[in-house]
Parts: C-alpha cells; sequence; structure tokens
C-alpha cells in the first residue's frame, strides 16, 4: 500500500491568527500525534500552505473574505510551531503552497505518479488539518476527481471548520462522495 498523509493549512492564521478559533486549537495536539504515527509507519508526508499576499483585499476571495491571513512573510503564513517540529527533519516531506482553496498541483503530481506506476488502487491517502468546510472539502474532493480509485479519507478528530456546524456538514458532504471520513 502507497501511504499518503496530507497536511492542510496548519497555519499561525488559521489555529490561533485572525482566522483562528477554539476547535482549530484544540486539534493540534491530534495533528501531531498523527504526524508522529505517519512517521513511525513509514507514510509519505504532504502538506500544502496557504499563500496569499499584500494583494490580498483585491482579489475575489479577499471580497468574499474581507480578512487577511496567510500572507506570506508574516507569522500568520508560518506552520504552526508544534506541528512544524512534528514533521522537521522528516525526510520524505513534501510541501505546496497555494493561493487558492485546493491545491491542483498536488492532485496532478499525485494523479501522475499513481498512472506512471499503475498503483492508483494501491494509494491510501489521508486528509487532515484546518478548514474542513473549505480546504480539506476542496482537497479531498480534487484528490478524488483527480485519483478515482484511491481511497481516499478524511480523519475528522484531526480537522476542524470555520464553525462545528460547518464541520460536519464539510464531513456529510465528503462522505457523499466516496470519501471515507474516519
Amino acid at each position: 500500500m502507497n501511504n499518503i498523509l496530507i497536511v492542510i493549512d496548519m497555519q499561525n492564521d488559521f489555529v490561533d491568527g485572525s482566522l483562528g478559533t477554539k476547535e482549530a486549537q484544540a486539534i493540534v495536539q491530534k495533528v501531531v500525534d498523527r504526524i508522529n504515527k505517519a512517521k513511525e509507519e513509514h507514510w509519505r508526508i504532504y502538506y500544502t500552505q496557504d499563500t496569499h499576499y499584500d494583494d490580498y483585499l483585491d482579489t475575489q476571495e479577499g471580497k468574499k473574505l474581507p480578512v487577511e491571513h496567510c500572507v506570506y512573510g508574516t507569522d500568520g503564513y508560518n506552520l504552526n510551531r508544534e506541528v512544524s517540529n512534528a514533521m522537521n527533519c522528516y525526510e520524505d516531506l513534501h510541501k505546496y503552497t497555494k493561493n487558492t482553496f485546493g491545491c491542483i498541483d498536488l492532485a496532478e503530481d499525485l494523479c501522475f505518479e499513481a498512472q506512471d506506476a499503475g498503483t492508483e488502487h494501491l494509494m491510501n491517502i489521508e486528509l487532515i488539518g484546518l478548514c474542513t468546510d473549505i480546504c480539506v472539502v476542496s482537497n479531498a474532493m480534487l484528490l478524488k476527481a483527480f485519483i478515482p480509485e484511491a481511497t481516499v479519507s478524511v480523519n475528522a478528530s484531526c480537522c476542524a471548520g470555520v464553525t462545528p456546524e460547518k464541520h460536519e456538514a464539510a464531513l456529510k458532504t465528503m462522505e457523499s462522495c466516496q470519501i471515507n471520513i474516519i
């Protein structure tokens, strides 16, 4: 089995910064524990960082969500310290920056890898991170669309949404699209 853990946007602004929530803060240790378990089991670990610039408020997203966050070069852009420490020095770690909710480059790379090796049905992809109802759901859907025979799962205990209600709604939506909720 080709096991892959994807850590979505565990950045300061989403944990305890401009868009942080108590639910996001509550999952940090669970995320760290899941990363450590994945390292012990020799999973490949990928992570994304939401990446905006000084013109964020002029973008379509900025107009609909007028809260500056994850601006490149700020502390809010950085990964949460505990999460970063857990991933530090892991040799099978892959970083992706993205300026929108889903990371097309990540989905394409994993898709091409699976197609080249003929192992799409052996891919086991687990997503954790923030926010369940925005970036986690977007990336889970992209991965399911790009690699339909892969097992795509979302670890609900290692995710938090903008609100608890939106977290639950996103989990139900993903489950309807044949994404495993664990």
